[in-house]
């Protein structure tokens, strides 16, 4: 079909088809109409996993009757392997399904094991379960059964397992919509990124106290419900939006032929480079020699682009692994910050109370308002100052975001001191379950710092990995980019783990006691801070010498 974007006569897309498999036009798909059901899908997901993920360890110290130490681990375990799971389905879905069809299967696993998870809560514990003249459940006389932790941590991770697939492809799918070949279009893909965090961040404003409140004070099982039913009405509405969506062809190479067919071209290009400097070196000493270092026909067959694509995939992982400790502050934010802000005095008025998890909801609602001003008033000067498009190069996002959350890890260790030096004040040290006299505003900086810095930084990581990648691996890129958030998690395990044996072994009392007004948060926070301050001076030492992906040649209408 010939292309007539002045006469107004269609469009046809070349390797873009409909979730069929039939021709599509680029007037009447993609574009910001299918972005918006992939978002609202999204939103939703997002709703659901941080419903689960914001308060579960609360659940797990309290009707699980697990320790501080051991459910911040598996809270970490589980969010770690939930973020790195993506590179597997990434690789799936870029290898053997498409994007369309992965989100599909995953969507329906997904609300599978929100149903498991809601069921694993209502059922019933041991018998024999109310203390001696109470009429409520004691925890810790009544644990939990075998079936019922076994069908929780079943459900759990099955919902990672789904979200692996889920997630990358859905970011890279919504960023699909929008050419980057076309100018206009281009320069809206770099917007999408920022709006996708703000539709991520907008519904968790309220979500976190709706949900913790109700899984805290009505019934877990219908705070895990909740969830349930979000998933399974925007799955209905991703559906809706099907005859809009621009499919891309998988490429007649799987992505893990591709990925190594790129490594061994790295492999073969240092080789070639090892002979070829000591053939120099010989010929110096005997210039006699006729020596000539000489590619294989394999090598001989590398064409510039092919050896591009392996360069510029090895100069991502100096940024990805300078990264980890700014995910290493945000692991921090999805459990030790909702166990400190359970001490603290949380009433409004007479009758309500904050749940501890929902300050998550503060942490939504700057990085909304923060997403506003940075797209709408913040990128529009810069780019008149830059001449960037996006007004900012994707690393200085990445890296305002991270110095921003050394900050945060400072802010944090103070604030964690004063709620010590309450406890000692009031001689509440010795009563763990008694409300401090300090109220909960006094976390209120440091959420605040946090959302800034996730709607900076996470921006940018976003859309860095996703425009670096090679065209085929797109959805691999977004992965990378969430796994960083799984090595986050995992190393805030292992060093959870670590720490907690070791200060008991020395000291008698962890630094993650299961009373927080003898353990001692500060230090670790202190520890997290100095990894991070280090990796990023390697971010700052990389981001210099980092070299952008050339662009396609884009199409001016």
């Amino acid at each position: 079909m010939e292309n007539y974007p002045l006469l107004g006569k269609p469009v046809a897309m070349d390797g873009v088809l409909d979730y069929r498999g039939r021709t599509i036009t680029k007037q009447d798909s993609g574009r910001w109409v299918a972005a918006s059901f992939i978002l609202v899908m999204e939103m939703a997901e997002r709703v659901a996993f941080n419903g689960i993920m914001f308060n579960l360890i609360t659940y797990m110290t309290g009707p699980l009757g697990e320790s501080n130490a051991s459910a911040a681990a598996a809270v970490t375990v589980w969010s770690g392997a939930s973020m790195m799971l993506p590179i597997l389905g990434a690789l799936v879905s870029d290898s053997f399904f498409s994007r369309y069809r992965t989100i599909i299967v995953s969507a329906v696993l997904y609300v599978l094991g929100l149903g498991l998870l809601s069921l694993s809560a209502v059922l019933p514990n041991r018998s024999n379960c109310y203390s001696e003249g109470e009429e409520t459940m004691s925890y810790a006389a009544c644990p939990p059964t075998t079936l019922r932790v076994t069908l929780f941590y079943f459900s759990l991770y099955l919902v990672a397992f789904a979200q692996g697939g889920h997630r990358p492809c859905s970011q890279a799918f919504g960023a699909d919509q929008f050419d980057e070949t076309d100018s206009e279009e281009s320069m809206w893909r770099s917007s999408f990124f920022n709006w996708w965090i703000f539709g991520l961040s907008l519904p968790m404003i309220v979500s976190p106290i709706i949900l913790s409140y109700v899984q805290e004070n009505v019934n877990w099982g219908i705070g895990f419900g909740i969830p349930c039913v979000l998933m399974s009405a925007s799955f209905t509405v991703f559906l809706m939006g099907s005859r809009f969506y621009r499919c891309y062809t998988l490429k007649e190479k799987s992505s893990y032929a591709q990925i190594s067919q790129l490594l061994a071209t790295l492999v073969r290009i240092q080789r070639f480079s090892s002979v070829k400097f000591k053939a120099k070196a010989q010929d110096e000493h005997c210039p006699e020699s006729s020596h000539q270092p000489r590619l294989g026909a394999s090598e001989e067959n590398l064409n510039t682009d092919q050896i591009e694509e392996a360069k510029g995939l090895l100069r991502l992982f100096p940024i990805w692994a300078s990264c980890v400790g700014y995910t290493l502050v945000l692991a921090q934010y999805e459990t030790f910050f909702t166990k400190q802000g359970g001490t603290l005095y949380r009433k409004i008025g007479s009758n309500f109370q904050i749940p501890a998890a929902g300050l998550q909801g503060l942490n939504s609602a700057v990085v909304t308002l923060t997403i506003v001003i940075y797209d709408r008033i913040a990128v529009p000067l810069a780019r008149n100052v830059t001449g960037i498009p996006s007004g900012f190069t994707m690393l200085q996002r990445i890296g305002t975001g991270l110095l921003i959350s050394i900050f945060v890890m400072v802010l944090s260790a103070l604030v964690e001191i004063k709620r010590l030096e309450t406890a000692r004040e009031f001689g509440l040290v010795d009563e763990p379950n008694s409300v401090l006299p300090m109220s909960i505003l006094w976390l209120f900086p440091q959420y605040i710092l946090m959302g800034i810095a996730t709607a900076i930084g996470n921006g940018g990581l976003q859309e860095f990995f996703y425009d670096q990648m090679p065209d085929a691996l797109k959805s691999l890129g977004v992965a990378l980019c969430i796994s960083l958030f799984g090595i986050g998690n995992l190393i805030n395990s292992f060093l959870v783990y670590v720490i907690d044996k070791v200060t008991m072994s020395i000291t008698g009392e962890s630094w993650f006691s299961n009373n927080l007004n003898r353990a001692h948060l500060d230090y670790f926070y202190w520890l997290v801070d100095g990894l991070n301050v280090c990796l990023f001076v390697l971010f700052i030492l990389s981001a210099r010498s980092y070299v952008y992906k050339k662009k396609k040649e884009i199409c001016v209408i």
